[in-house]
């Protein structure tokens, strides 16, 4: 099975090249693409990236910002594997989890699956704000959808590709994870969650989400459950 690792990646120049080098590291034999994304960046993250990419895989640049969900668009529509594996390139998430990710796929019983950081009672605490945000995010979507999973907003979300491609999506920004959540749950599709690890890094490391994007994500959730799409 091969699968394409989407990499947006903006003003992470600090922490691209550990990240790819990380993705290479825990996964050998794993047959992989990576598609890196440079979102406009000024600090050199594409330069990185190049520095760290393979044979195989490849740097993309946007010559202006256009957002997350721009970014991992235009991974998307050149990825070539049979899932797609969506990877932040400022390492709060470890790699070493891709084996947990895949299994339900190389098992044949999941179209979607993921990575819940909630199933994993190890995992160092984030901001109280961005903790109790995740689970309202989390029940606003499965009050809106009848489904039952824990982690809604998590970055580690695989999909088999042809499935994410056929989604039609239109977001730019952060609302790519409520778009994609929508859009498959309404398809009546069963995303499958397993535990995850986190590091999570601060405001003053590079964390880039903000309140207003919860906001964004509540409205995008309960547009696309009432919407024709």
């Amino acid at each position: 099975m091969k699968v394409s690792v989407l990499i947006p990646a903006y003003n992470e120049a600090r922490t691209v090249k550990g990240c790819l080098e990380a993705v290479y590291a825990r996964n050998p034999g794993r047959d992989l693409e990576l598609i890196v994304v440079d979102d406009g960046s000024k600090d050199g993250t594409y330069e990185a990236a190049l520095a760290a990419i393979k044979p195989g895989s490849k740097v993309l640049k946007h010559e202006k910002n256009s957002g997350k969900g721009a970014a991992i668009r235009t991974a998307l529509a050149a990825a070539t594997g049979d899932v797609v594996l969506i990877q932040d390139a400022d390492l709060e998430y470890d790699p070493a989890d891709y084996a947990a990710l895949l299994k339900p796929f190389e098992e044949g019983r999941a179209e979607v699956v993921y990575g819940s950081r909630n199933r994993r009672a190890r995992n160092d605490p984030s901001y109280f704000s961005y903790y109790w945000g995740g689970r309202l995010l989390s029940w606003w979507t499965n009050l809106l959808y009848g489904s039952s999973i824990t982690d809604e907003a998590t970055c580690y979300k695989v999909f088999k590709t042809p499935l994410l491609k056929s989604l039609d999506l239109k977001c730019t920004g952060f609302e790519f994870c409520p778009e994609a959540t929508g859009k498959v749950l309404r398809r009546g599709i069963t995303i499958v969650e397993v535990p995850i690890s986190y590091a999570p890094r601060t405001m003053a490391e590079g964390k880039k989400i903000r309140w207003y994007d919860g906001a964004i994500h509540l409205w995008t959730l309960f547009k696309l459950r009432w919407s024709s799409v």
